[in-house]
């Protein structure tokens, strides 16, 4: 009870701070450094009014913290920068007789997150000449550096892979405990434990044997990944198409051509709102596919902070595409100015409607509710932190960059996004 009261203190007098003087750094050093006390975490923030081009107010801007799915924010630059209007979906060469393939790490090809227009189905259904397939180009591991192992059996960590196919994932579906597979080509990895409390699939970590644990509750969807690699793919592939593809071990040639398969905002999209770790990784591997012959995030990311991101005031520790590794650490500060780069490269009319909208489908869609929107950004969560960035147009029609970060909080996080919504309200109302 004391430490809410000292929340709603804290909350009205920051009210009437900003209706006297919403610059005054002191007053707002006290709100932030009341935040800290009050959720016992460490709190950065930044401001950042986009006609003036400088900051507002700052916060432990320049201190790094864990950035989460914010993550994504540097996928999507570094995506916009390389990848051009349409995602390139396979590199294939053709002799006489055969078609030779490479993966491009696209993740569309029969994934039901995001429109698949069947154009790379019906590209290889319907070549007249043998199917090789080679993952040669792959060189990086299915799991990112410091990625949580025992998150294996969750969706969120789908396994990256040159060629996934159905976002490598088995979509499980069960009713009166009769199993229903997408693809059913793993029905037979699939067998039956105990019943339990609960229904549930647990994979090996080691193999593709899933195990279905049945309840006595009626009904059970899942997404669960499987173990991604070239032989696999072929006969997933083979499986699917009704035609055989057959594994290969070839370098990619310099000559291959690329088949297009979709625009690039049609992921995007369900990148940045719904905030999909697969569809990141597969971006930043894209990325690197086109400025190298080799899938590998590290080239990415080396390539973005040698050139487009070389003149950051920090640099970002990031190491992978979604933001599931505890190794990534920015500071608000390095997202605000990554926000600005966005802004000055992609219209607004095309980039607020990729980005997660406050009280709209995606994950703000509880939060930052109005008749008219005015919180467009990405959220970014691991367990103890919180993120929120982006940008907000206020009541008087100013747009700000802003960046808000939160680590190393043992309270709910509800209670954090609460506090950091009311914050933000507050800026809308007044500035």
């Amino acid at each position: 009870m004391r430490t809410f009261q000292r929340y709603v203190l804290m909350i009205g007098a920051m009210g009437f701070f900003f209706s006297c003087s919403p610059l005054a750094p002191r007053k707002l050093d006290q709100l932030f450094h009341s935040t800290e006390a009050n959720f016992h975490d460490h709190t950065g923030f930044m401001l950042y009014d986009l006609e003036q081009k400088k900051s507002v107010y700052a916060f432990n801007a320049d201190k790094y913290f864990t950035p989460a799915s914010n993550t994504k924010i540097f996928t999507f630059y570094t995506s916009l920068t390389l990848l051009g209007d349409s995602l390139p979906a396979l590199r294939y060469v053709e002799t006489a007789d055969s078609l030779i393939f490479w993966g491009t790490g696209d993740p569309s090809f029969l994934y039901k997150n995001v429109f698949d227009n069947g154009r790379v189905f019906n590209f290889l259904k319907q070549s007249g000449k043998n199917l090789y397939f080679s993952g040669s180009n792959f060189y990086t591991t299915t799991f990112g550096s410091g990625w949580a192992w025992d998150d294996y059996n969750s969706a969120y960590s789908a396994e990256r892979f040159s060629f996934p196919v159905y976002g490598n994932l088995v979509s499980v579906k069960s009713k009166n405990n009769r199993l229903d597979l997408q693809p059913p080509f793993f029905k037979n990895n699939f067998t039956t434990g105990d019943v339990e409390e609960e229904t549930k699939v647990i994979r090996k970590v080691e193999s593709n044997d899933f195990k279905f644990y049945p309840s006595p509750k009626g009904t059970f969807e899942d997404d669960i990944p499987f173990r991604a690699d070239a032989d696999l793919v072929s006969r997933l592939l083979t499986d699917t198409l009704k035609r055989t593809v057959t594994t290969v071990n070839k370098a990619l040639n310099k000559d291959a051509r690329v088949l297009y398969s979709m625009p690039v905002d049609s992921v995007y999209r369900v990148m940045m709102q719904q905030s999909d770790n697969f569809i990141a990784e597969q971006l930043l591997l894209m990325s690197a596919g086109v400025i190298s012959d080799s899938l590998q995030p590290e080239i990415a990311i080396r390539y973005m902070k040698k050139n487009a991101l070389s003149d950051l005031s920090n640099e970002p520790e990031w190491v992978d595409g979604s933001g599931l590794s505890r190794y990534n650490l920015f500071t608000p500060h390095l997202v605000v100015q990554l926000w600005e780069k966005i802004y000055a490269k992609v219209p607004r009319e095309r980039l607020f409607p990729m980005l997660a909208t406050g009280g709209k489908p995606g994950t703000l869609r509880n939060w930052y509710k109005a008749d008219k929107p005015y919180v467009f950004g990405k959220t970014g969560s691991l367990s103890n932190n919180h993120c929120l960035s982006g940008f907000l147009v206020t009541k008087r029609g100013k747009t700000v960059i802003f960046s808000f970060m939160n680590s190393d909080y043992t309270v709910a996080s509800s209670e954090v996004r609460k506090n950091m919504q009311t914050i933000l309200n507050l800026i809308y109302e007044n500035y």
